[in-house]
């Protein structure tokens, strides 16, 4: 297939815990290179609940901002996590069909919990599987009836995980690495941020690229066959 028509890997991307689409579209696209943001196509959304309290970024980022469900202190109860999810698929539908999904903090730990949820039958029902996974400072959900069935199988869709050295999440981000099949992981120094690369990260992160890349090219060429062979 012809590089310049070459379709990119398409992501849909889940920003942190109150804040918002375009908070994380400046973090991305702000803090990453262009040989990296050029090689992707990121739709940026809101979560669907206005923030129900402080925010982390206040005074660094401007409002509005939004979470994806709520939840108490220790992590293990959720309120609106069915309506949350009903939402993400409504927004697959609306502007995909998407490969993979980006996620950082509160999106990252949706982003990696929900193939295993889609094959469960728990959400995600009605769009096409998740292909692939970036995720910046995530962790497991710690709901146990909604933990079972997201880490219960391995899960083998090509990820990308971001540990920060000074990251109050790495321990949990390190214990959600046990759930992925082969997971890419790329370290930095920094705390609970999106992180600028260093030429390893870099290079790591620019292969895991490639080598999507490569997937959907051959998956696309072999549908224009098939759709040969059928006309």
């Amino acid at each position: 297939m012809d590089s310049l028509n070459e379709r990119k890997p398409r992501f849909l991307c889940l920003h942190g815990f109150r804040t918002s689409g375009e908070i994380l579209k400046k973090q991305v696209v702000g803090k990453w290179p262009s040989s990296v943001v050029e090689k992707l196509d990121l739709v940026f959304v809101d979560a669907p609940f206005p923030c129900q309290g402080k925010s982390d970024v206040e005074g660094i980022f401007d409002p509005p901002y939004y979470e994806w469900f709520q939840f108490n202190k220790e992590f293990t109860e959720y309120q609106n996590f069915d309506k949350c999810l009903a939402y993400i698929e409504d927004c697959i539908i609306k502007y995909g069909p998407f490969d993979g999904l980006l996620g950082f903090s509160q999106g990252a730990m949706l982003s990696a919990a929900l193939p295993g949820l889609q094959d469960k039958g728990v959400g995600l029902a009605n769009v096409p599987k998740i292909r692939y996974l970036i995720i910046i400072g995530g962790a497991k959900l710690k709901n146990q009836d909604i933990a079972e069935k997201a880490y219960s199988l391995p899960i083998k869709c090509p990820s990308v995980h971001f540990l920060g050295k000074e990251d109050f999440l790495k321990e949990y981000g390190s214990e959600l690495l046990e759930s992925f099949v082969d997971p890419v992981v790329i370290h930095h120094p920094k705390g609970h941020t999106i992180p600028r690369f260093d030429e390893e990260g870099l290079q790591q992160m620019l292969s895991f690229l490639e080598r999507i890349q490569g997937d959907i090219s051959m998956t696309e060429e072999k549908q224009t066959e098939i759709a040969k062979k059928d006309s």
